[in-house]
């Protein structure tokens, strides 16, 4: 029996809730995409979501700037030169020697 158009456009109607109702599958998506790549079906429920859903838009731009902080954060920190301070390294050697003694 062959889809009626009637069939199809409530097919359709139900996809597209789901995907305007998802903001779990959205956040996934926008941290997805910040890591790679993502699908074409993918990147087009996102941005159907993120049309509709202010939420996500304030998340997704959130987590960008998170993940700029942090990118910078390790871009920064592989240029200092940190050591430990020699009384903790004195201590955790300690506490290291009690633990080995133990058994």
């Amino acid at each position: 029996m062959p889809a009626t158009k009637l069939d199809l456009n409530i097919k359709t109607m139900s996809y597209l809730k789901k995907v305007i109702y998802n903001c779990k599958q959205a956040t996934f998506l926008i941290e997805k995409k910040s890591i790679g790549k993502i699908t074409f079906r993918e990147s087009f429920e996102l941005r159907v979501h993120l049309f509709g859903c202010s939420f996500c838009r304030i998340y997704k731009k959130q987590s960008r700037i998170i993940n700029q902080m942090v990118q910078e954060l390790f871009r920064s920190s592989m240029h200092r030169d940190y050591k430990l301070d020699e009384n903790f390294k004195n201590e955790l050697q300690g506490r290291i020697e009690e633990e080995l003694n133990k058994n």
